[in-house]
Parts: structure tokens; sequence; C-alpha cells
């Protein structure tokens, strides 16, 4: 055998132990991705509006309006530049983007249904999830997303739960103007929102 031809082997015995290992490590991610316990996640103290003084308004919106302001919000968002995502609403939420994965770009589809709670928080259920191609219970890609996406303070993502917790109340408006859902019916277009104006905004 020629020391060329020795050369050659060892190469090729190089590059298959890379490949290996390359396997091998993507193998070992996925199960522990899949395998790892979920930690859980506390939603923000609630905050009931009705407890402070001050005038409320009812403010009623459309799904193409709320989309269309939720996406301008999102937009103003600080975020890496290999993570894009916008929402998209029907009869239901529906959060779609793309994370960078093993230097891959991969789409991420989230659906919810929104439920609103007694103090006009919202909580968005997951119904259906895909990572790419990736077949991943619905927690694992959620704690997958909530890793690599950056949320205002009153916004939680619960993998545990397979929920997204939004404190309206909590979120800060200009004029110390204060919000909470009323109603979201999606599959009805009727969406409203109470407005509170606090009394000593107004100097009373």
């Amino acid at each position: 055998m020629t020391i060329m031809e020795e050369k050659k082997i060892t190469n090729w015995k190089k590059l298959f132990v890379t490949l290996a290992a390359i396997n091998i490590l993507l193998i070992v991610g996925i199960v522990l991705l899949i395998y790892w316990p979920v930690p859980g996640a506390e939603p923000p103290e609630k905050v009931f509006l009705e407890e402070e003084s001050g005038a409320e308004f009812t403010i009623r919106s459309s799904k193409d309006n709320l989309n269309e302001l939720v996406n301008a919000y999102i937009e103003k968002l600080p975020k890496p530049d290999n993570i894009q995502y916008s929402l998209r609403l029907d009869e239901e939420v529906h959060l779609m983007g793309t994370v960078e994965a093993f230097s891959t770009e991969v789409p991420v589809n989230i659906s919810f249904e929104p439920i609103v709670q007694e103090n006009g928080d919202i909580i968005l259920q997951s119904t259906g999830m895909s990572l790419g191609l990736l077949r991943l219970p619905q927690d694992r890609i959620l704690q997958y997303v909530s890793s690599r996406v950056e949320t205002p303070e009153w916004i939680t993502i619960n993998p545990k739960e397979e929920h997204i917790y939004i404190a309206l109340t909590q979120m800060e408006l200009r004029s110390n103007f204060h919000i909470r859902a009323q109603q979201v019916d999606l599959l009805n277009d009727n969406i409203s929102f109470r407005i509170k104006v606090p009394n000593n905004t107004l100097g009373l």
C-alpha cells in the first residue's frame, strides 16, 4: 500500500468518525429535548382593575384590526436576527415564525384558543403546534420557543401547562391607562376590551 493510499484511508476514517459524532450529538440533543423535565412558570399575580377608582370605557375591535395592532407591536419588540414571528387571527390565534436550530431556520406554527380570565387577563391555551418536521410533544416545542423568544414581563410562556399567560392588566400604557379583556370570541368576531382611566390621571 502506498503512502497516498494510506492517507486516503486515514482521511476517510476521520470523516466517518466526525459524521458519526455529529449524528450522536443530534440524537442525544433530541432525546434530551423530549425527556428532560419541563419547567413550570409562575404567571404574574392577578390584578383586578375594579379595585382602583376611575372611569371605564368599552372598546370593540375586529379580528383584522386586532391582528394589525398586535403585529405592529411585535415588530417593535427586540428580537435576534435569526428569529422572526407574527400572529394571525381567524377562528383561533396562530403564532407563526422561524427559529434557528442546528444552524438551520426551522418553521414554528402554534395554534391557541384565547380564554379570558375573571380579572381580564388572557390565557392562550395551545391546541396544536409543530416545529419543522420534528414530532415532539407540545410542551417541548413551547419550551424550545420560550428559550429563544424574549417576551415582555407581562407575558409568561408556561410549557408545562402548554399555554401563554397574557397579563393585560399589567401592561404599561401611556397616560397610566389600564386595559382588560372583556370578550374574545374569534368565531363570531366579537372582541371587546375595557379601558380604565384612573382618577389621579385626570387630577381628581
